[in-house]
């Protein structure tokens, strides 16, 4: 079985030096309430999530009889997460929940995930869509089904994606026609369907995109509904059937026990549901659950890759070749501090992305980067999630192609990460057309002049070479801009799609490396005062920033030249 440990060092740094999350004087925490918070947090991943792991990979969901039934070892864990009010963190006051800072909610997530992606996604999706309900739902909704999903006893999913509607969820046909008494009607098929049923929960809340009669075409003409598994009376109590089915799983790659469902509204009776929200703001107030859930796929990679460091810098460490610890051979060595490095950036970049949700309640400004980071989380951390993992995989040799040890089950679980949510090329799209060339560049320039206050700061004596790289890249960041600004004048919008993955890719390692950049300069700072465990600590984050700038942000030097050299139309090259 696999090895778990935690970098809880890491992840004190981030919130209480780093972030300060104690100064937030409207959760009333200290410093040392944090770090109660997340020890107990990972006491209980690792001896009640963590040993789920594998079993329940192995096992995998059944279809049976027409119902989906998730390995056994799950319900144990599932009762307890609830019992213990652990799905309660970081929820609003008003819905039952205990509110505490966003990042130290992510952190304690992210901990969950690395331990068992697939279970997390059932509790995931669960407040994903119950934070819909209690922000857009009328009084009958945060009355009768909020409290049944923070006890635990429904769940809840997002259905977006159809066949042949893909990425493409304009196209999709599934209907909602009027029956009176705010009730409709809801037809259609929907797949992919994450959680989209389980015996985890008596009763599914299923937030569903459908096309009313005067739903005109594309995503503008779509609204969302409220559809349960099962009907709710009018006294909130659980009625019959709906008449949604779930007609097939997913055999899939990884996530094994993650219901993936195919899922038939209305098709062997009339299914009803609930419009929430506004008639065709469907798409707005779903994107509510999808930034949401993006972000989330960013913390499927961050977490899974610092598990799979974690347990490869215990192999490589004790494994013995060549009358030395294999950790102890230089390429070895270099493979486990670029993989600390990049594991280490994702998590101050998440930390980070989570803390600025506190602050967009009083700085509008907040909400803009937000919108900015999010798909680079999403993009960057899945895409980097599966390197490192894949890496983790290779530092054990033949042992970590083999099952016993566990990490090869990371290399198959972060891979999904890259592709559902919204692909990465989706991702990259989003970033370039609608947060970077919609607002004419605005929030970009924002987080880069802070980025380049970061970076002249830094000490010529201590990180001199560093700062070389970091400034060509400044210099060569304004040549893209300048490259991608005038294809949108010039209307040359294939110029500009072709471009954005690789300029997603070449933001993303910026912004990396200016966490990595600000974790490194505090830590440099707090050496001389330090003990020698701390110093150790803080040494390796200069180190992670070093090996950074070395090994990844040198290649946005390259990418930059790709995006402004490479000038011909790829539609019109033959394949």
């Amino acid at each position: 079985m696999g090895y778990y440990k935690a970098d809880i060092r890491d992840i004190e740094f981030n919130l209480t030096e780093l972030l300060k999350v104690q100064d937030w004087k409207d959760f009333g925490l200290e410093e040392n309430d944090v770090k109660g918070i997340l020890a107990e947090y990972n006491k209980y991943v690792e001896n009640e999530v963590f040993p789920t792991r594998e079993p329940s990979d192995h096992v995998g969901v059944k279809h049976v009889n027409g119902k989906v039934i998730v390995p056994e070892s799950l319900h144990g864990v599932q009762k307890s997460f609830y019992a213990n009010g652990w799905f309660a963190l970081g929820m609003p006051a008003e819905t039952g929940g205990t509110p505490v800072p966003e990042s130290l909610y992510v952190a304690c997530m992210s901990l969950a995930t690395g331990a068992n992606c697939a279970w997390t996604m059932y509790p995931g999706l669960s407040r994903a869509a119950l934070n819909v309900i209690n922000l857009k739902g009328n009084d009958f909704m945060k009355t009768n089904i909020i409290p049944k999903m923070m006890e635990g006893t429904w769940g809840g999913t997002m259905c977006l994606t159809e066949p042949g509607a893909g990425s493409d969820v304009g196209a999709l046909r599934s209907t909602a026609k009027p029956l009176g008494n705010g009730k409709y009607s809801i037809k259609g098929t929907k797949i992919f369907i994450s959680s989209g049923e389980s015996d985890l929960y008596e009763n599914n809340i299923h937030l569903v995109l459908a096309r009313t009669p005067n739903g005109g075409e594309g995503s503008k003409g779509i609204s969302l509904f409220v559809v349960p598994r099962f009907k709710i009376n009018d006294d909130g109590s659980m009625g019959g059937t709906n008449h949604v089915i779930c007609s097939k799983i997913e055999h899939k790659m990884g996530i094994h026990a993650s219901a993936t469902c195919e899922m038939q509204f209305g098709t062997d009776g009339e299914t009803e549901g609930w419009l929430i929200g506004d008639e065709f703001d469907g798409m707005a107030t779903m994107f509510i659950m999808m930034n949401e859930a993006r972000l989330y796929c960013g913390i499927q990679g961050e977490s899974q890759a610092n598990a799979a460091y974690m347990m490869a810098e215990k192999y490589t460490k004790e494994r013995v070749q060549f009358g030395k610890e294999i950790i102890n051979h230089p390429d070895v060595r270099r493979n486990l501090l670029t993989m600390r490095a990049q594991a280490r950036g994702m998590r101050a970049l998440c930390l980070y992305t989570a803390n600025l949700f506190n602050k967009a309640h009083k700085d509008p400004k907040a909400e803009a980067i937000i919108g900015l980071l999010t798909p680079i989380c999403k993009a960057y951390c899945s895409e980097t999630g599966f390197q490192v993992s894949s890496n983790a995989l290779q530092a054990h040799g033949g042992y970590g192609y083999c099952t016993e040890y566990g990490v090869e089950q990371y290399v198959r679980d972060t891979q999904i990460a890259m592709i559902y949510e919204g692909t990465n090329g989706i991702q990259a799209i989003d970033f370039v057309m609608r947060k970077i060339l919609k607002d004419g560049g605005k929030t970009l320039t924002a987080l880069t002049a802070e980025i380049v206050a970061a970076v002249q700061s830094l000490d010529d004596a201590k990180f001199k070479k560093e700062k070389d790289i970091f400034n060509k890249v400044l210099l060569s960041a304004q040549g893209v801009m300048q490259h991608i600004s005038t294809y949108a004048k010039n209307n040359q919008f294939n110029m500009i799609l072709q471009n954005c993955t690789d300029f997603l890719n070449f933001a993303s390692q910026m912004v990396i490396a200016w966490q990595l950049l600000e974790s490194a300069v505090l830590a440099d700072k707090k050496l001389a005062s330090a003990s020698a465990d701390d110093k150790k600590y803080y040494e390796s984050k200069v180190t992670d920033f070093r090996v950074y700038c070395a090994h990844y942000l040198i290649h946005n030097l390259s990418t930059a030249k790709t995006i402004t050299d490479f000038t011909e139309d790829m539609t019109t090259l033959e394949i």
